[in-house]
């Protein structure tokens, strides 16, 4: 953690809805006039979109298939993360890329899409560092990413409906069949079970959207449940200082399961992030203001 150049990062596995709290947080740094240094997570892979088929394949033939993926140790740049991270609570500066998702995003950069952009210094005057992706809070193998964000976010759905989301994505989006986001999922479990959910118990706060209806089998579900059919339940490691009945008196229909817990209706989700993180966002600013 850093007082003069803090750190917020959102965790969660491919399809949970990470963007959906980026785009809060968009909101929250436009309104408040704070500068942000912005990181994907899908930036510190270890290989770009061929490269990556490529060693699927190998891992394929070697037997090794379900134990490779994009959410394990071998596909990622664990040390480079660490060390961006380290380095911006130091000097409030780092190493960053960008990965080329799609044709749009790669024709400014005269690259194809699945590519990496050149490494380059996030640029000097930034108020915090902004983090979105798979592996905000990894530990292990001699590291330690989750030790240095001051506010530390997970957004876990319940896997029936982060496997609908990821379905319905990967289908519609990037033309993939039933088949093959299945198998993926279904390689992706090991490194999931080991590398994705020992990090909620690290989080300072977790976002878990709960459906209202059927998600039995997430593979035949004809669409994704809307928020209006879920509740959200958020849950706090340390309650201290967060202000319960504020939240339930302007957010209609939530109410306390537990002394750390607020369930929220799926609609106020977004609603709920801004009331949460706006004082989060209030007090990391005013402790580094006091320090410069």
């Amino acid at each position: 953690m850093s007082e003069r150049h803090p750190i917020v990062a959102i965790t969660g596995s491919s399809g949970a809805g990470t963007s959906t709290v980026q785009r809060t947080f968009e909101e929250i740094f436009r309104r408040e006039s704070v500068t942000a240094a912005v990181v994907e997570g899908d930036s510190f892979h270890a290989y770009d979109r061929k490269t990556m088929r490529a060693r699927l394949a190998e891992a394929e033939s070697d037997g090794q298939l379900s134990h490779f993926s994009h959410f394990g140790a071998e596909a990622n740049l664990f040390s480079e993360l660490e060390q961006l991270f380290r380095s911006y609570a130091e000097t409030g500066s780092g190493r960053r890329r960008r990965y080329l998702h799609s044709r749009e995003e790669a024709e400014p950069y005269h690259q194809e899409p699945g590519t990496f952009t050149p490494w380059e210094e996030i640029p000097t005057g930034t108020d915090l560092l902004f983090y979105e992706g798979l592996h905000g809070a990894v530990q292990g193998e001699g590291l330690d990413v989750a030790r240095f964000p001051d506010l530390l976010i997970g957004v876990v759905p319940v896997v029936n409906l982060e496997w609908i989301q990821k379905l319905h994505r990967d289908k519609n989006m990037r033309g993939y069949s039933t088949e093959a986001v299945t198998d993926t999922i279904l390689r992706r479990m090991h490194d999931y079970v080991h590398y994705i959910v020992p990090q909620f118990a690290r989080t300072h706060v977790n976002f878990q959207r709960v459906p209202m209806v059927d998600t039995s089998n997430p593979f035949i579900a004809r669409a994704i449940p809307t928020a209006d059919e879920s509740m959200v339940v958020i849950r706090f490691a340390n309650p201290k200082g967060i202000d319960f009945p504020y939240l339930q008196n302007m957010i209609h229909g939530s109410f306390m399961s537990r002394a750390n817990t607020i369930v929220v209706p799926g609609g106020k989700m977004e609603l709920a992030m801004q009331l949460i993180f706006t004082p989060f966002i209030w007090r990391l600013m005013e402790r580094r203001r006091k320090l410069l």
